[in-house]
């Protein structure tokens, strides 16, 4: 079977690591057998600039009829002056709704190659293996009645509303619950439950569900201390799950604790397994087009899209393994390198990869 796939490279860095998950692809295809067809279609402010829209109705309708989505990275500071909804970030929150991606993996893995590239002592991170899935499509990212105002002093003012109903809530929860009975069967549920009316419902949905999973331990936790937890004992955790704004600012503080945010990997998932694939990181628009940006965070996350949409588990197991030896070679990208290892850039780790997939 043909698989069909979409790249979005973005904007930034994004076009940089787009070309090296091209490269692996044509690895697969040429050496594993992997059969696909690639259509890249704008996103972003890459968008922007050339029809006026972060989402053009082309590129959503390549997304709806894609078996897989690689996205790279949007945004910069020459769009951050347009009206939201014509900011990149908006292309990105629209594709998510749009296609119904509402469970976001993000593996938090350190190679223990980068145990000194951590941002903490190489014992505490030592077999650091965490899984954070994060609700995509709800929360306060989405929840209505949102806008700028006046106060009645006529002061500038602005709101937002965090809001999830019992079934998000479930359906998040439901799919934390199955990864984690695949790792190590334990699941932390982090909310914010003493303060929040909305945390609470959340913490009651996850109890009423851990009745349908006995073999599951399911713990919670409050936002707070969960940042702190992960950074005084991250092995602590196996799975967490959790709403969208924690789960966005939980993913990146877990993403430096394994050397770089240009290591981390992530899939959002529909109901039916269809997925968009993305490096953690942003577009980091200056060092766009210098060669120093780290592709490994999309390469590896196209090695998620073969595992999860594209039932090749046995593709994944080759480039994880690939990134892996490159590593072992002492090959670093200025982000992840010291004194005494070997610097290379975007393009030379891209090819270090694909030639230890041939």
């Amino acid at each position: 079977m043909t698989a069909n796939i979409v790249l979005m490279p973005g904007d930034g860095i994004g076009p940089d690591i787009a070309d090296e998950a091209k490269r692996v692809l044509e690895i697969l295809a040429t050496h594993h057998g992997l059969d696909y067809t690639l259509n890249t279609v704008d996103v972003g402010g890459a968008a922007i600039e050339k029809s006026g829209d972060p989402l053009p109705d082309a590129s959503l309708a390549a997304a709806r009829e894609a078996d897989a989505i690689l996205f790279g990275a949007i945004g910069g500071p020459q769009w951050d002056t347009q009206p939201r909804d014509q900011r990149p970030e908006s292309g990105l929150l629209r594709l998510r709704s749009e296609l119904g991606l509402f469970a976001n993996l993000r593996p938090a893995i350190l190679f223990p190659q980068l145990a000194e590239a951590s941002a903490l002592k190489s014992g505490v991170v030592a077999n650091l293996d965490v899984l954070i899935v994060r609700e995509l499509t709800g929360g306060i990212y989405f929840g209505k009645p949102a806008d700028k105002c006046s106060n009645a002093q006529g002061q500038r003012a602005a709101y937002n509303t965090m809001r999830y109903d019992e079934s998000e809530i479930a359906r998040i929860g439901r799919a934390a619950f199955e990864a984690a009975r695949v790792r190590n069967k334990r699941l932390c549920s982090v909310d914010k439950a003493n303060v929040l009316h909305v945390s609470q419902l959340w913490r009651d949905v996850m109890n009423e569900l851990a009745a349908d999973y006995p073999d599951v331990q399911l713990t919670h936790m409050y936002v707070d201390n969960a940042a702190m937890q992960l950074v005084r004992d991250p092995n602590q955790f196996d799975t967490i799950v959790t709403g969208n704004l924690f789960g966005d600012i939980l993913s990146d503080t877990a993403a430096m604790l394994t050397g770089s945010i240009g290591m981390l990997p992530s899939a959002s998932l529909d109901a039916h397994g269809k997925g968009m694939y993305e490096p953690v990181h942003g577009s980091a628009p200056d060092i766009a087009g210098t060669d120093r940006a780290n592709p490994l965070a999309m390469i590896l996350s196209l090695a998620m899209m073969c595992r999860y949409s594209l039932a090749r588990g046995d593709l994944a197991d080759r480039v994880e393994s690939a990134v892996g030896r490159v590593l072992d070679m002492g090959l670093r990208t200025p982000d992840i390198a010291n004194s005494s290892e070997t610097v290379t850039g975007t393009s030379g780790m891209g090819a270090a990869i694909a030639d230890m997939l041939i």
